[in-house]
């Protein structure tokens, strides 16, 4: 919190909740969102990129090992997980992997720091952590819909997924109770995928604001104890948007 502190806690907090906007309506822009989620994405590619670059059949240096430890981890969840064929998930649950984490991760940076520094620059809104904002969570899960839909296309062709949306899981007589319930079913994958990552995090974000108006010694006796919790928060946040994102991919796979 800053030295002079907020008008009053109302204030700061909607004043922490608040996203840089450009734009308005359906056409508003969260400007904050998409410079850090960018960034950090850009991030993700350099440091596999050095890694790749300088990788090395000999004595592997620091960056390699941790490069070669999160590829074998999450090698190892898609083997466990996937049934299908496909060159695209491992890639795509990395991705998705060390982009949410790093966008998590943003959530343990001070709460005044960047909006301080931004402020110096005459920015008066900024929301640093990516995945509080439901319009980034919702895009992450409806690009996994849209992948869901076209490897259920792909994999059973037209007729099968029509099939499968008419036909189960009670059969033709039943068609109408038959693509309700298939309908509900997909649309509450995307659905639930979005808001358990922004809950989660918008969570711990509005706790880090409210331990900040806070004394200062209060501080960093709550603070302390709760940003290490959160580090298990965000990594396990990563962790289930990644492995979901796989379940629901293989689902997609299999031929009925």
């Amino acid at each position: 919190m800053s030295a002079e502190g907020p008008a009053n806690a109302s204030e700061y907090i909607i004043h922490h909740l608040t996203n840089l906007t450009a734009g308005e309506g359906f056409w508003t822009f969260h400007l904050d969102t998409l410079f850090f989620s960018f960034t950090l994405g850009a991030l993700a590619l350099c440091m596999f990129r050095i890694a790749a670059k300088n990788a090395t059949s000999g004595v592997p240096g620091k960056l390699q090992n941790f490069v070669e430890l999160l590829v074998d981890f999450v090698d190892t969840q898609v083997k466990d997980s996937f049934h299908g064929r496909s060159e695209l998930i491992a890639p795509l649950a990395l991705t998705i992997f060390v982009w949410v984490f790093l966008m998590n991760f943003m959530d343990l940076i001070p709460v005044d720091l960047l909006p301080l520094v931004a402020g110096w620059g005459g920015v008066h809104n900024l929301r640093v952590v990516p995945t509080t904002d439901l319009n980034l969570t919702f895009a992450m899960s409806i690009t996994v819909f849209l992948l869901m839909i076209f490897y259920s296309i792909k994999i059973k062709g037209a007729v099968g997924f029509a099939k499968e949306l008419l036909f189960h899981p009670f059969g033709k007589w039943m068609l109408p109770v038959n693509l309700l319930l298939k309908v509900v079913e997909e649309f509450a994958k995307p659905i639930s995928l979005a808001l358990r990552l922004f809950g989660n995090l918008y969570a711990g974000e509005l706790i880090f604001i409210l331990i900040a108006l806070l004394p200062w010694w209060a501080q960093f006796t709550l603070g302390l104890p709760w940003a290490i919790f959160h580090i298990l928060v965000i990594t396990l946040q990563a962790f289930i948007f990644m492995m979901l994102t796989i379940v629901y991919l293989s689902m997609a796979h299999e031929d009925q």
